[in-house]
């Protein structure tokens, strides 16, 4: 294992003497263009051979993550600053099938895409950099990856109860799908190379609440949009209220400030089921 580890860690050494003269903005744009056209092209696919190119975005997503990063990713950073990558080129691409396919719709959901994959890397190499909190910069990259938080959670909750499956199977995917997401979310407070014990825990707890949340939902006739959208204002209350708690800034009126979002949409989420 040892013996691995040194390896990778060469091969790391070696890639950065390689790749680094070339400037980190032009490595951005790069791999947003090869991404985007790769999107594309596998837009092309029919429904049923669509799976193939899931573990082809997976693949390409991170080595090209990495040749854009690149320089200082250390332990934990591999998942962190890789996560929102990988998952938005995944869940961009199973939502394609959601829409009308025609070059009408394409453009602009390739469109989407490329910026926000720009805008997700721009977020991981100032997380990498780890600049101080009070830096205006790190707050913007901060709201940004919390932004695409909430884009990445509602579009894969959108494709999840798209597939109508039994409220058992929400639940888990559900809590699966959140709980990578909380852990990076969490970890971008205090950007340290390893998993904290209470990371983890908080992590866990939103991800179960979002799970028991996605098995009452199951069973209410909401649409699959509706359902998304009232599963995805729990994550992003929770997840709110948990780093303003870790990052010591949870006063009353952002506790009121969350519950008032959360009323609001759960309100407009009761008011589709009239006339139903």
């Amino acid at each position: 294992m040892k013996k691995a580890i040194k390896f990778l860690q060469q091969k790391q050494r070696d890639a950065v003497k390689l790749l680094s003269p070339i400037e980190k903005r032009v490595r951005f744009v790069i791999t947003t263009v090869v991404l985007s056209m790769l999107l594309l092209t596998a837009t092309f696919s029919y429904y049923d051979k669509a799976w193939i190119f899931i573990p082809v975005l997976f693949v390409a997503t991170y080595v090209l993550t990495f040749f854009s990063v690149l320089e200082g990713i250390e332990r934990a950073e591999w998942l962190t600053l890789f996560l929102m990558t990988i998952g938005l080129s995944i869940v961009f691409y199973m939502f394609y099938y959601l829409i009308p396919v025609r070059w009408l719709t394409r453009v602009p959901f390739i469109a989407m895409y490329a910026i926000s994959i720009y805008a997700v890397l721009l977020t991981s190499n100032i997380f990498n950099v780890g600049v101080e909190k009070s830096i205006r910069l790190y707050k913007a990259a901060f709201s940004v990856n919390y932004f695409y938080h909430t884009v990445l959670s509602f579009i894969a909750f959108s494709i999840l109860f798209t597939l109508r499956e039994n409220a058992l199977f929400n639940s888990a995917a559900a809590a699966i799908i959140i709980f990578p997401l909380a852990v990076q979310l969490l970890w971008t407070i205090k950007l340290q190379n390893s998993f904290e014990k209470d990371i983890l825990i908080y992590a866990a707890f939103i991800a179960t609440i979002v799970g028991e949340t996605a098995l009452v939902v199951s069973f209410v006739p909401f649409k699959p949009s509706i359902a998304a959208l009232l599963l995805t204002s729990v994550y992003y209350v929770l997840a709110g209220l948990t780093t303003a708690h870790v990052d010591g800034r949870l006063f009353k009126n952002t506790i009121r400030e969350y519950i008032i979002v959360l009323a609001f949409v759960l309100i407009v989420a009761l008011l589709t089921l009239i006339g139903w």
